[in-house]
């Protein structure tokens, strides 16, 4: 029996979804998980608070009052019995081969011994303090360290922040033996992210995670198969430390040069404003006397390499995602068409769906949709799947062809419990296509999907989506293709219930503020 103990100091998603999927890929490892939570007494605290006082001006008040209402507010509701909750910690303490322990010191006397008793074959650093040998010698072929950097040149913390700074081309990500200093040990993984032209730190951080999650299962797999080879890190290097506010404010204001929307100042001051008066005429009881609705948001690509009516930003995505976690009852595409009447809510009702099939859907969406656990559907053109042809609107914007997603990647997504739907295969305009055409697209494309997803109940989504793109004799051709619902892409709200052969959708891109967002939310226009 092979056993991995893992220490950590912060038991977020990607260290509990890192686990995950080591323990899916080598089946029958047995776990201890150790989680440092020391105990600050109350002078530890105050000195605490006065040296970051001193440290940041007065950029840490409203930093630390941020971080206490955050605190007092708890964590969100759990949804449904959506796969993200396979990362949740109560799921992972559920499991009958992993014990998780909270602990105040991980060099503790109780805790060694608890470790040394465990008897660890690997130990794995995640997210961890710095670790003595004591700790990390213990298990038989020692305890290995995610890095979300380049070594040696961005040893230290935090993920993304110093390259960025630097205005670096891209990001490292390594994975490294722990030894007596601060990660310099040899390396056993190391990859790279290329920095696009819109990256933020935050961004950047989120593709760390998952590319971190990779190279350490693969780590895993090969130390524990005797296939690992390590190589010492070059000499030389630099070790970099937390940034203060005042550094992190001029840092995002640098990235964020070139990302204001175009429309003036003012417009946007009175839409916020009417977006938060909105919300809170909602929650005070507005939606009591306006028919019930349900908003289906529509999106295309989630990515940092362009800014323009298809795209949002993988940091702006998150930051929706939240705010649909915390405000809103978000339910599958499904569950929308099978209500018959739609039911009063004080959270809005609200769908995910994305078009077309590009790469970023399953590299940059989907992990943020597990993480916060949260349905979507996912509309693909199956001509263009795993190919590097361009999409007619992408040709017309003068654009290199973008990258789209395979189908093992789909077979993937659909195992996760994501809805995929037909887009066509083509993407064709239904309305001006002839109807041999339309008939052909349309059979094939859902036949392609039945074939190699194993679904058998699918929806389309019409390409262009807009009302002259749809007439009533194309949709004749879906309801006869034996297609479980039509969506289109013009906007709108569906209210009172929701008509499955014309699903109304409201598309979402990068100049949405998130008062905004949440306006679009509450499907009020």
């Amino acid at each position: 029996m092979q056993r991995i103990i893992v220490f950590t100091a912060g038991f977020g998603h990607s260290v509990r979804k890192g686990i995950d999927e080591i323990d899916r890929a080598t089946p029958g490892l047995e776990w201890l998980v150790l989680i440092q939570a020391a105990r600050k007494r109350p002078l530890q605290l105050v000195r605490n608070q006065w040296r970051n006082f001193k440290r940041n001006g007065w950029r840490w008040l409203p930093y630390q009052a941020g971080d206490i209402l955050q605190r007092l507010r708890g964590a969100d509701a759990p949804s449904s019995s959506w796969r993200g909750r396979d990362y949740g910690m109560a799921a992972m303490q559920q499991r009958s081969r992993m014990r998780i322990v909270t602990v105040t010191d991980l060099h503790a006397a109780p805790t060694l011994a608890m470790a040394r008793e465990f008897a660890p074959t690997l130990g794995l650093a995640l997210a961890a303090p710095v670790l003595r040998r004591a700790l990390f010698a213990l298990p038989t072929l020692g305890t290995i360290n995610l890095h979300k950097g380049k070594v040696p040149e961005y040893r230290g913390m935090p993920p993304a922040f110093w390259e960025l700074w630097n205005k670096e081309a891209e990001v490292g990500c390594t994975v490294h033996w722990v030894d007596d200093k601060l990660d310099t040990g040899n390396v056993v993984q190391a990859s790279a992210l290329q920095r696009e032209r819109y990256a933020t730190v935050r961004g950047m951080q989120l593709r760390l995670d998952e590319l971190g999650i990779a190279l350490t299962r693969q780590a895993v797999q090969d130390i524990l198969s005797g296939a690992a080879q390590s190589q010492p890190q070059a000499a030389g290097g630099s070790t970099r430390s937390k940034p203060t506010l005042g550094q992190v404010a001029a840092l995002e204001r640098q990235l964020l040069q070139g990302q204001t929307p175009a429309e003036p100042a003012l417009r946007r001051l009175v839409k916020a404003s009417r977006s938060a008066v909105a919300v809170a005429l909602w929650r005070a009881g507005l939606f009591r006397v306006l028919a019930p609705r349900v908003t289906v948001l529509l999106y295309h690509r989630v990515s940092d390499a362009a800014r323009d009516n298809l795209t949002v930003g993988i940091e702006q995505f998150e930051r929706q995602m939240t705010l649909l976690r915390r405000h809103c009852t978000v339910l599958s595409i499904e569950q929308a068409l099978a209500l018959e009447t739609l039911p009063r809510s004080k959270r809005p009702l609200v769908c995910v769906t994305f078009d077309d099939g590009y790469l970023d859907n399953y590299a940059h969406a989907a992990p943020i949709l597990l993480k916060h656990e949260l349905p979507a559907a996912f509309f693909v053109s199956t001509g263009l799947i795993g190919t590097e042809r361009a999409f007619p609107h992408d040709v017309r914007r003068g654009n290199e062809p973008i990258p789209m997603m395979t189908w093992p990647q789909l077979r993937e997504m659909s195992a996760l419990g994501f809805t995929i739907g037909s887009h066509t295969i083509n993407h064709i305009d239904c309305a001006a296509e002839p109807e041999a055409l339309v008939r052909a697209e349309l059979h094939e494309s859902q036949a392609q999907l039945r074939q190699q997803l194993g679904i058998d109940s699918v929806l389309f989504a019409y390409p262009y989506g807009g009302r002259q793109h749809m007439t009533p004799a194309r949709l004749e051709l879906v309801k006869q293709a034996g297609y479980a619902g039509c969506l289109s892409a013009y906007g709108g709200v569906n209210v009172g219930a929701v008509d499955r052969y014309e699903v109304l959708r409201r598309g979402i891109h990068w100049e949405y503020s998130d008062r905004s967002f949440l306006y679009q939310c509450l499907g009020l226009s």
